[in-house]
């Protein structure tokens, strides 16, 4: 199975529609979104081509396609206009027998970590930087983020595909990549 993962839209067309069109060139079976999706928040700058409504029409366009955690930007009036669920706080998923966490990252992150066994995976968007760090006793990963970058990162996206995690620039480049297997 492909997977793909995308965090902290905010809001912006452009960064949506490039999310879409790398879905449909990465050949993904889903699309995974970690939160944030039409709000750009009061601590963000407005991101490029902000168009909430247009964003809105796109993401429904794809709803079938869509597994989706909630964000500290997603409220229930959100959750009206769009038709596929946004609520969840969290969802678990299995990676070569390794359970992950995966959820937006304002509630369980690595200060406040879900519970975990040793060799689990926290996957989060929320913090804009990217991660791929085995911690020892469980394997912290963020994507980063689809439209509004922080540190010095790129706009980036995740794959998850035989084994191996690869976050990836917007042009397809592997930024980092994790292998479960080994």
């Amino acid at each position: 199975m492909k997977l793909m993962f995308c965090s902290d839209i905010h809001g912006s067309l452009y960064y949506a529609e490039k999310m879409a069109e790398l879905y449909k060139n990465e050949q993904a079976d889903k699309l995974i979104l970690l939160g944030d999706l039409l709000y750009h928040g009061p601590r963000n700058d407005l991101p490029k081509n902000y168009q909430p409504k247009s964003v809105i029409a796109l993401l429904n366009s794809m709803k079938d396609e869509l597994l989706c955690v909630r964000g500290n930007c997603d409220a229930e009036v959100d959750q009206m206009v769009l038709e596929f669920p946004i609520l969840a706080d969290y969802m678990i998923m299995y990676f070569e027998g390794h359970m992950a966490f995966i959820t937006h990252g304002h509630i369980h992150n690595q200060k406040n970590l879900p519970p975990l066994k040793k060799g689990d995976i926290l996957i989060h968007g929320h913090t804009h930087l990217q991660a791929l760090d085995d911690c020892g006793d469980y394997i912290y990963i963020n994507p980063g983020s689809i439209s509004i970058p922080k540190g010095d990162d790129t706009n980036s996206y995740m794959i998850y595909e035989n084994g191996k995690f690869s976050i990836r620039d917007l042009d397809g480049n592997t930024i980092k990549e994790l292998s479960l297997n080994s």
